[in-house]
């Protein structure tokens, strides 16, 4: 069983000429919902499938684990974007605008096929938004739960990695060189994330994907900075790293630096996110924060946060010091 979304099926199709394929599947949605995985499930015991591939982005691989995790097929992953689901075994589903996730064994991939000539197709706006994506698995693994210095080195190595990769891929979209340099990063991110855990910035993105529909990439391109500069000024030791990783004098000037050369999107307004969501989704956000947060957060951090990144699109960073405020005017 080929799955792959509409966007993906004629690269689906070149991979797997000379397989035998019983079915190309394409019903591929974000966030996957819990229906759309309910019938990819059913199709599969209808077709006797005893294998799946699955080509393209999170979502797609995303599909792919919700099979497996039911059914106990092996998963053949080919990535074509830079989101790193292929390297974990965590799992995602959205049930009544709630996004559930989890880990489990039978849904890491036993096969990664990385080509990245499958990524040149993808264009700048996403690959960035799909780089920051991996970028984020990256920071988020500093301070995660299980967070150590085995994983914070391939957290380390993988920034370093996308934001040479992804700054090349943006000035030049057709060269192999970064595309690749990105897929490398994106893997050591998925190592990263699926040692560590899920930290602040993920627990975040989850709830604005599962009850608001924001789009996945783009979300964790957005809350990133905004979540290092809350964090990092109360995680020395992991500031000092991420800041090396960005050849920077600090880790939130490393990833504003990023950010602009690369034109990333600064305010989930521009997706649809609403100022009235604000009180509600704090509510949800704070009782799925980590305990292992370098900083206790409170509804009113969380609501300032979400006017930032949601509204705003201003970093939340003093230029002198820093440190975390709510900001006065733009800095970019």
């Amino acid at each position: 069983m080929v799955i792959a979304s509409e966007f993906e099926s004629e690269t689906a199709k070149k991979v797997s000429t000379g397989f035998d394929v019983a079915l190309h599947y394409s019903d591929v949605s974000p966030h996957v919902p819990i229906a759309k995985a309910k019938a990819a499930r059913a199709i599969a015991s209808e077709y006797d499938i005893d294998l799946l591939v699955c080509i393209g982005g999170g979502s797609t691989t995303g599909l792919a684990k919700a099979i497996a995790m039911t059914t106990g097929l092996s998963i053949v992953a080919v990535p074509t974007t830079y989101s790193g689901s292929e390297g974990t075994n965590v799992w995602g589903l959205t049930a009544n605008s709630r996004k559930l996730t989890g880990v489990d064994n039978r849904v890491l991939p036993v096969t990664v096929i990385y080509d990245a000539e499958l990524t040149l197709s993808l264009p700048v706006e996403l690959s960035v938004a799909s780089g920051l994506n991996a970028l984020a698995h990256c920071v988020d693994s500093m301070w995660a739960p299980r967070a150590d210095p085995i994983n914070q080195a391939f957290a380390s190595e993988g920034i370093r990695a996308l934001a040479s990769g992804l700054e090349a891929v943006v000035s030049d979209p057709a060269g192999i060189d970064g595309r690749e340099r990105a897929l490398y990063g994106a893997y050591l991110s998925a190592v990263a994330f699926a040692s560590a855990g899920s930290g602040m910035h993920h627990k975040i993105c989850h709830v604005l994907g599962g009850a608001y529909g924001m789009p996945h990439a783009q979300t964790h391109a957005t809350v990133l900075p905004h979540v290092l500069a809350f964090n990092a000024q109360h995680a020395p030791e992991a500031e000092i790293r991420i800041a090396a990783a960005f050849g920077a004098d600090s880790a939130v000037e490393g990833l504003d630096r990023l950010c602009s050369a690369l034109g990333a999107p600064s305010a989930l307004k521009e997706y649809g996110f609403d100022e009235a969501a604000i009180p509600e989704a704090a509510r949800l956000i704070l009782p799925a924060i980590p305990e292992s947060n370098p900083h206790a957060v409170t509804i009113d951090d969380l609501e300032h946060l979400l006017r930032a990144f949601g509204l705003e699109g201003q970093w939340r960073v003093d230029d002198a010091s820093h440190r975390w405020n709510v900001p006065t005017g733009p800095s970019r």
